[in-house]
């Protein structure tokens, strides 16, 4: 099984090279976004693919938009990958692209705990709030929050690091009514995915989205949606407070990198071989059971 780690779009013009997706040029509205099986953690690239990871992304994300829709419009356009790449070069688009209208970027992640976890924890611990939201006294790592909190970012450039920013600053980048927007559409999108995720006895302790806007500023659903590398799946059967739950996601690699002496900054170290296939095996894991009836 061959990892994807570069592709090579010669009929398009490359104009965004990600942290996991090449975004290339179709025309004045539409963009080609190749999920690729590049892997990062901390906001560093490593050097070490996933096989099979810009699949699994690709078809949970579709997955969620699909479900979504009844909320938010998305990014995805109704073209044929076959109208628009020679036959040559479909091969490396296979199960892992997707045509999108082009759009505005908003400059914030949108992201929503449902627990207590990651950075959030670390914040807590600190400051006994998150991003500004005062949390009740006595919470344990991995406990779920009285209620899901919006808790946007700044987005990084790639290298960079993503800045925790409260709610008032958000209104300050985005304006009132859209940050309002922004918040509302999140935290029903999470709750809404959360809820159905339990049926399927996963936890979704918390994810990112991202949103952009079109000439009438109309806002859309871009990028990825509750994907294992947008989010922290843990198995409901194994959750329990004070103990760092087991995961669906690359919280197995950030385990491990937690584990050496690097920095956090570019380059990132190899990863082992059974840390690769252990993470490949989770992914495919929570796609297969998020999405099948």
């Amino acid at each position: 099984m061959k990892a994807v780690l570069e592709t090579s779009i010669n009929s398009l013009p490359l104009i965004h090279k990600g942290k996991v997706r090449d975004i290339y040029d179709i025309d004045d509205d539409h963009l080609l976004i190749i999920t690729t099986d590049r892997v990062s953690a901390f906001d560093v690239i490593l050097p070490t693919p996933i096989p099979e990871k810009g699949k699994v992304l690709t078809s949970v994300s579709n997955f969620w938009f699909e479900k979504t829709k009844k909320i938010i419009d998305n990014h995805l356009a109704d073209i044929s990958l076959q109208d628009i790449l020679s036959a040559d070069e479909l091969p490396q688009t296979e199960g892992r692209s997707i045509i999108v209208k082009k759009l505005k970027p908003l400059p914030v992640e949108a992201i929503v705990r449902g627990y207590i976890i990651g950075s959030g924890w670390k914040d807590y611990q600190k400051t006994g709030a998150i991003c500004g939201i005062n949390l009740p006294e006595g919470l344990q790592l991995a406990d779920r929050l009285p209620q899901p909190i919006f808790t946007p970012s700044t987005k990084a450039a790639v290298g960079d690091h993503d800045e925790n920013i409260s709610f008032e600053k958000t209104i300050d980048i985005l304006g009132k009514d859209l940050a309002q927007k922004v918040k509302d559409i999140s935290l029903k999108i999470y709750s809404e995915a959360a809820e159905y995720a339990l049926t399927k006895g996963i936890i979704i302790a918390d994810t990112k989205f991202e949103f952009g806007l079109d000439d009438d500023n109309k806002l859309y659903l871009i990028d990825e949606v509750l994907t294992p590398d947008s989010s922290r799946f843990w198995p409901a059967d194994q959750h329990q407070p004070s103990v760092n739950p087991p995961s669906f996601d690359k919280q197995i690699i950030r385990d491990y990198l937690e584990t050496l002496n690097w920095d956090k900054t570019a380059p990132g170290p190899e990863l082992p071989q059974d840390i690769s296939d252990k993470t490949a095996a989770k992914y495919a894991e929570v796609m297969q059971v998020l999405t099948t009836k």
